[in-house]
């Protein structure tokens, strides 16, 4: 009896033995084939974006093929569903700015953001504007909080939509200022700060990739930048804690990289580790801080922790604004 007890345990731990072989090798292996990097927005968001500029580099130091694919839909799940029920070998890849504000706005999404995907690293942060229309006559944030507070409910701001950064942005800024507005959603940043500029909307909380060009042509007046400091693209224009609100008027609007639970540890170092190097490369950083992005060190493990804060954050901001969720 015990002879045939030691055979089972025996085969048992060879039989597992040789499954890790495999895993094991693949691991030590990868990448061997073409690397998918889903965005689950369109083609020239900032996710998009800053995605393609980083994962070129990281395909030229891991010399595989890197494809970026965007499958756009319901906030960006869709993407990030398809990305959450893939094989966990380290070939499909989430880059999502949004991952955290959408969690807090779907009820009943498809994928557990926090079990079902694994953070890795965060590619940049970038900060959010907040713009008036010059015939507004709000030269400086206080003027706007003024006008907010003076006629509750009267002001209305813009966004690219339900849930996007520019409305989590807009109510984070009235909610730590004290006053109310109204929302008024559009289907992108493009007309929604198309609307402040006709002077039908009050102001917006845009990125600097929307409205840079209409800032310097006159079009649009930047009265703060939502970041806990300065922006390099427009150094004279004050952060709203520079400009008398709280820490929690600042919007954290950051693209991170993640990649299906149970992946090996030993790919999600390694991307880490290609990744952090890609980001370091003279040509990558000149073209990011084109684009307003900023760098975000973080370790996989801070990572982790801030993207699980952000989460709380969103749910409670979504439940203290009442904004109804899907």
């Amino acid at each position: 009896m015990d002879t045939r007890i030691h055979r089972r345990a025996l085969g048992a731990a060879l039989l597992a033995a040789f499954l890790a072989v495999p895993h094991a090798a693949t691991a030590q292996d990868w990448p061997a084939r073409t690397i998918t990097v889903v965005v689950p927005l369109g083609a020239g968001s900032a996710s998009d974006i800053v995605a393609r500029v980083v994962m070129e580099q990281v395909g030229k130091q891991l010399g595989q093929n890197v494809i970026v694919e965007n499958r756009p839909g319901a906030g960006g799940t869709i993407g990030a569903n398809t990305v959450a029920k893939s094989v966990p070998d380290g070939y499909t890849i989430l880059v999502y700015g949004a991952l955290t504000s959408a969690h807090a706005l779907y009820s009943k999404l498809p994928y557990d953001s926090l079990n079902d995907l694994v953070p890795v690293i965060a590619l940049g942060q970038q900060p959010l504007v907040v713009v008036a229309s010059p015939g507004k006559g709000y030269k400086t944030l206080a003027d706007l909080v003024a006008a907010g507070k003076a006629k509750p409910g009267s002001l209305n701001y813009s966004t690219a939509g339900v849930g996007s950064a520019s409305h989590f942005g807009a109510v984070r800024l009235a909610a730590s200022a004290g006053f109310e507005a109204q929302h008024i959603p559009f289907k992108g940043a493009a007309e929604a700060v198309t609307d402040v500029v006709a002077d039908r909307s009050d102001f917006s909380v845009q990125l600097p990739a929307t409205t840079l060009p209409l800032i310097r042509d006159g079009k649009l007046t930047p009265v703060a930048v939502s970041a806990h400091k300065r922006t390099s693209l427009m150094p004279d224009v004050p952060t709203t804690i520079e400009a008398g609100l709280p820490a929690n008027s600042v919007y954290p609007f950051y693209t991170a990289m993640y990649v299906p639970a149970q992946t090996p540890r030993e790919i999600v170092e390694k991307l880490h580790r290609e990744t952090a190097a890609a980001l370091q490369v003279p040509a990558v950083q000149t073209r990011l801080a084109t684009l307003g992005v900023e760098p975000m060190p973080m370790s996989q493990a801070q990572l982790t922790s801030f993207v699980k804060d952000d989460i709380e954050a969103n749910v409670a901001l979504v439940k203290a604004a009442k904004i109804p969720t899907q």
